[in-house]
């Protein structure tokens, strides 16, 4: 088991490039474009995820299997949440049935 704290899991900067480029160099694959997150372990960038296509880049010399996972999850979560209509547009939605048979409008 891994405690909550092993990994810090974060949405990759404009400071993050030169690291991206090393972890994507040392793991032989071209460098990520566009948003990603990162995965630091003991505050030293040691994987990242594109937000784009999912591709992952990782230090081969250190133990990333798990926080490959946790990042993939990660990313999985944020893209669920972002398709996930808001309270409002949900509320609006449930509504316009009543709305509709009662002549207005939601």
């Amino acid at each position: 088991m891994y405690p909550a704290n092993a990994y810090v899991i974060r949405r990759a900067t404009d400071d993050d490039e030169v690291e991206l480029r090393r972890l994507a160099e040392l793991d032989s694959q071209r460098p990520l474009v566009g948003p990603a997150l990162v995965g630091e372990i003991d505050g030293k960038v040691a994987a990242a995820v594109s937000a784009i296509d999912g591709r992952i880049v990782a230090d081969p010399f250190q133990e990333t299997g798990v926080l490959r996972q946790v990042l993939r999850f990660r990313l999985s979560a944020m893209r669920s949440y972002a398709q996930t209509p808001s309270l409002a547009e949900r509320v609006r939605a449930a509504l316009q049935p009543f709305a509709q048979a009662h002549g207005r409008t939601a």
